[in-house]
């Protein structure tokens, strides 16, 4: 993960990271967990942004297979992919959490021709809930081959390992959340005991809390 600790620092310097054992966050799922993550600040900070999308097309121009096209999950992820196509000069698209109600009810926005590969890009994977569903509409509306989704970050949460690997897809987070426990503890922001405490949340995310409570 060779951009992993410049991102984490990025995150937490921008303010799109915040981290607090107790009390929690509590996600828009209702799950309590140590962490808030809004990627979408990055968009409003030039040089975050461009050391971003550079390490994005770094990644991509790193996997196996060379991608015809770009895809992005809508809505926080179409400005990644998109700048990811852009300087890549390829070709873009993106997928809606559903098909649409009305015209020509799909899911995919954008020329997809049959036959593409196609790398799918996150800007947060939490529980690949998203991700996965995003992956099967390519296959089967866009009739594309996809083999890899390209993430700012991860929550590394077992679930979305598990989904990955059971729609044969291969997750590459830029950084993830043991990577922004240690910078946050060499910062001094997070004490290595909360940081232990926070990177167990990864473990066992829905009980989490609950077993926090029953430490304390």
């Amino acid at each position: 993960m060779p951009h992993g600790k410049r991102i984490a620092e990025l995150l937490i310097d921008i303010g799109a990271v915040h981290l607090s054992v107790n009390p929690p966050f509590t996600w828009t799922s209702g799950l309590k967990a140590p962490i808030y993550c809004d990627n979408r600040m990055i968009y409003s900070h030039p040089d975050a942004r461009n050391f971003v999308v550079d390490a994005l097309v770094s990644r991509v121009r790193s996997l196996p297979v060379e991608p015809d096209v770009i895809a992005g999950t809508a809505t926080a992820a179409i400005g990644w992919a998109a700048l990811v196509a852009q300087k890549m000069n390829l070709p873009f698209v993106y997928v809606r959490p559903k098909a649409k109600e009305h015209g020509a009810k799909k899911r995919i926005e954008g020329d997809l021709k049959p036959g593409k590969d196609v790398v799918l890009i996150e800007d947060l994977i939490s529980t690949g809930g998203s991700s996965v569903s995003s992956v099967e509409a390519l296959r089967e509306e866009g009739r594309a081959t996809v083999s890899d989704i390209v993430a700012i970050f991860s929550y590394e949460l077992h679930a979305a390992t598990e989904k990955a690997q059971q729609a044969r897809v291969k997750l590459h987070p830029l950084s993830d959340l043991g990577t922004l426990l240690e910078v946050a503890v060499e910062q001094g922001r997070l004490t290595a005991n909360d940081a232990g405490l926070a990177a167990d949340f990864a473990k066992d995310p829905e009980d989490w809390y609950a077993s926090l409570a029953v430490v304390s």
